[in-house]
């Protein structure tokens, strides 16, 4: 069976300062740039593989002949396909046009041929990922769509040349809390559909669960949650059914986003054991030294494909399934007051790569009720800037709701529960977050799960170092300037840098 890749280098544009290969020290990164930062993340960092993102950006369609053409030297000797490893995220043509699919199909089979002629035995592209999934039939379609592209190429245009594999590997992302926890009912079905079509089971299943849409979608505590029962339930189906699953997990930097970062590995591998591959994301590799960058990610390549996931009992999954949902209830009923100010910051945050309009006939639009909401990075960090973290948004009040068991239970499955809300907390401005609970009834909410957070769990928010103190201090000006174009960015981009991460 082929390697498993522990660490996967994503496009997330969440990085704060410039790439360290980028002389100019340019921190947006160009569409461009992206093929000479694959082969710098493969080489310099030793990530195993890298994610070529065609959903909602613009994407180089030339990708594997400029690898091969421009680094024949590297790839000649850590082949893809076999060593290291490219995989595609494709769009999702139920929520977004589709216009990007045919063309990243069609790179995958030319590629095979380009390297085929190369005399490179590996098949360098054979997996995709595709996000936002809700039901296996899309897998299924994706597959089936691959397979017919795949025979028509062979039969029309290239009937004299060897026939290219007409089956794609599928990772199905699966973003929102509830979907991560029907995760092992949509393998299931995928399973059975699979067995139908292709006349056997597949032989592996690499199951990717989101951090950052879940917690966007339904709050912090209910997306991690979510992510350590859809982890917990894809062990169970692996030895129900006998078939290799392989959760992936895509986490970003700040704890609203999974927490990740190069200083908190034992946090991370504590919290999600039995997780066998990760995003390491922009902000991970930009925004600390390269000497604790290389070595975080030769951890986690060490450390994951030996964790040993954590079996959480029935009785304890159908509590915490109820602490989710009391969570998410609160966080979703208090967003919406929350999103007609924050509208103007979430403009000012800056763009770190190339991404289509976030609307229109070329995007999708993630979205609560009637309410458009920014993508996850800009979302967090538009809160960060302004000095409220969004981790607390329904927070204390579900800590509040619960009974003496259920947050005994809490405690108990989520063992750095007090350290990650402490870690957000240091970026609190108190005052901010008084001057706009005046406002309306939402920010007082957030007040009051603040309060409540530091009433149960015994600890006091607020900046501590040199760094967090200017972070304090900036987002003061931020929310006082919150209107200005002009000088918001700047101010956002300066906070970010000493968080070290936009969002």
């Amino acid at each position: 069976m082929r390697r498993i890749p522990p660490t996967i280098a994503s496009q997330h544009p969440d990085n704060a300062f410039a790439p360290y290969w980028d002389k100019a020290g340019r921190p947006f990164i160009s569409a461009y740039q992206e093929i000479g930062e694959a082969v710098a993340c493969f080489q310099d960092l030793g990530v195993s593989e890298y994610m070529w993102d065609w959903e909602g950006k613009h994407a180089d369609a030339a990708a594997i002949d400029r690898l091969f053409s421009e680094h024949y030297d590297y790839f000649s000797k850590h082949r893809l396909g076999r060593d290291k490893f490219l995989t595609f995220r494709i769009p999702n043509i139920w929520k977004e046009k589709g216009y990007n699919l045919l063309q990243a199909m069609t790179v995958i089979l030319s590629s095979e041929d380009f390297a085929r002629d190369l005399k490179f035995r590996s098949r360098p592209l054979f997996e995709v990922i595709l996000p936002m999934t809700e039901r296996a039939d899309q897998v299924m379609h994706m597959q089936k769509l691959f397979q017919k592209l795949a025979r028509f190429k062979a039969n029309d245009f290239a009937p004299d040349q060897p026939a290219n594999t007409d089956y794609l590997e599928l990772i199905p992302l699966v973003e929102g809390v509830e979907s991560q926890l029907g995760v092992a009912e949509l393998l299931a079905d995928y399973v059975k559909l699979h067995k139908q079509h292709f006349g056997r089971t597949p032989s592996y299943i690499r199951a990717f669960l989101a951090c950052s849409d879940s917690s966007l979608s339904s709050g912090f505590l209910a997306g991690i949650l979510g992510n350590k029962l859809g982890i917990c339930r894809l062990h169970a189906f692996a030895k129900q059914t006998g078939i290799p699953v392989f959760p992936f997990l895509g986490a970003g930097s700040l704890r609203f986003r999974g927490g990740l970062a190069p200083d908190t590995i034992d946090r991370f591998i504590t919290e999600f054991p039995g997780v066998r591959t990760v995003t390491v994301q922009s902000a991970f590799r930009y925004d600390h030294s390269l000497k604790e960058v290389k070595a975080a990610i030769k951890r986690l390549e060490k450390e994951l494909p030996v964790s040993k996931p954590r079996a959480i009992d029935r009785a304890s999954q159908n509590a915490l399934t109820a602490i989710i949902r009391h969570s998410a209830e609160l966080y979703k009923n208090t967003l919406g007051g929350l999103i007609p100010d924050m509208e103007a910051v979430f403009k000012a945050v800056p763009k770190r790569r190339d991404r289509r309009q976030h609307i229109g006939l070329l995007a999708y639009a993630r979205s609560m009720g009637q309410q458009s909401l920014p993508r996850a990075i800009t979302f967090t960090g538009g809160f960060y800037s302004i000095g409220v973290p969004p981790e607390f948004i329904g927070f204390g009040r579900t800590l509040r709701s619960l009974k003496p068991a259920d947050l005994q239970l809490l405690k108990r499955e989520y063992p750095n529960l007090t350290n990650d809300i402490e870690a957000a907390g240091r970026y609190l401005n108190a005052d901010n977050l008084r001057a706009l609970a005046k406002r309306g009834k939402a920010w007082g909410q957030v007040a009051e799960d603040v309060h409540a957070a530091q009433a149960i769990l015994d600890v006091e928010f607020g900046p501590r170092t040199a760094d967090e103190k200017a972070h304090h201090k900036l987002a003061a000006a931020a929310l006082a300037l919150r209107d200005d174009q002009a000088i918001l960015p700047d101010l956002i981009s300066k906070m970010a840098g000493l968080r070290k991460s936009i969002g």
